[in-house]
């Protein structure tokens, strides 16, 4: 908690309900990434986690992130700037941290993919996963089906998580420029995301480990019952559509203090860096968008 009041404390922009810009950084000779981050929806911290994305991005490469959120804090939270069949010029990626398991109105999802299918990145976040689902999406989806469009955005279909308790993150990649040098670590309280699909374009990058204890029904049948081990695919990237657009994901930053901690926000930018192509092989900025 600690680390989260700190992260927050440094922080400098104030939440607004519908869209926050930054300012302009130092000039470093080269133009900053235009970031939109899309936030909001059931479930989360979303006043709090935009701000610790926006400050974490900014304070280590060369970006400005502009917010835009929902009023409504449920599953059927939408964004207006979705509406436009342009809502994506002028940005170099997005980032979706929406939380709208039920929004399903096609020609919506629709405009929300049509952009990444033309060329422009995303980095997914969290809830993300688990937005703009219809059909039977609690069995595997095929490739190519009506209500597998997002999970093939994404890279991996996921449909639902375990209990709140520490997850050990593994880098299973260390050879990635987005993991290269980066050291195992373990969560706070934290939800993993289970995998019911890994699709062909995806690359895994990171899994976690979860041990959780016997329920009381468990427990009852058997009384020497032991915790159980989880394991599942916890970050990826994917190439999508016919532009093989760069895709970046995690299901991990349920948490204030996941989000909060700079093992996890690493992750996240050299993710976007990756995503925009703008990565070393050692996982540092490339030439201009290094924080001067």
């Amino acid at each position: 908690m600690k680390n989260l009041l700190t992260a927050l404390a440094l922080t400098a922009t104030t939440f607004l309900p519908n869209c926050v810009s930054a300012d302009e950084p130092p000039a470093t000779g080269t133009a900053p990434l235009k970031v939109l981050l899309i936030a909001g929806g059931c479930c989360h911290d979303y006043p709090a986690q935009t701000k610790l994305l926006k400050s974490g991005i900014e304070e280590r490469i060369n970006a400005v992130v502009t917010i835009e959120t929902s009023e409504s804090s449920n599953t059927e939270a939408r964004f207006e700037i979705y509406e436009s069949d342009n809502w994506s010029d002028g940005y170099d990626v997005i980032i979706h941290d929406e939380c709208s398991a039920n929004v399903t109105e096609k020609p919506y999802v629709n405009r929300i993919l049509a952009a990444h299918q033309n060329g422009v990145p995303a980095v997914n976040l969290h809830c993300a996963m688990h937005s703009y689902r219809w059909g039977d999406y609690r069995s595997p989806v095929e490739p190519g089906a009506d209500n597998a469009r997002w999970y093939e955005m994404i890279g991996v279909q996921s449909t639902a998580h375990g209990p709140k308790t520490p997850i050990d993150v593994v880098y299973s990649d260390s050879d990635h420029p987005i993991t290269k040098g980066l050291m195992n670590w373990t969560t706070t309280d934290e939800e993993l995301y289970n995998n019911m699909r890994v699709f062909s374009g995806a690359s895994v990058l990171v899994k976690g480990d979860q041990m959780t204890s016997p329920n009381k029904k468990e427990l009852k049948a058997n009384p020497k019952a032991e915790p159980k081990k989880s394991t599942a695919v916890i970050a990826w990237t994917n190439q999508y559509g016919p532009k093989k657009t760069r895709i970046f994901s995690t299901s991990l930053g349920h948490q204030n203090e996941t989000v909060a901690d700079a093992r996890y926000m690493d992750v996240v930018v050299r993710g976007l860096l990756w995503a925009t192509d703008h990565i070393n092989e050692d996982g540092t900025p490339s030439a201009g968008y290094a924080k001067q």
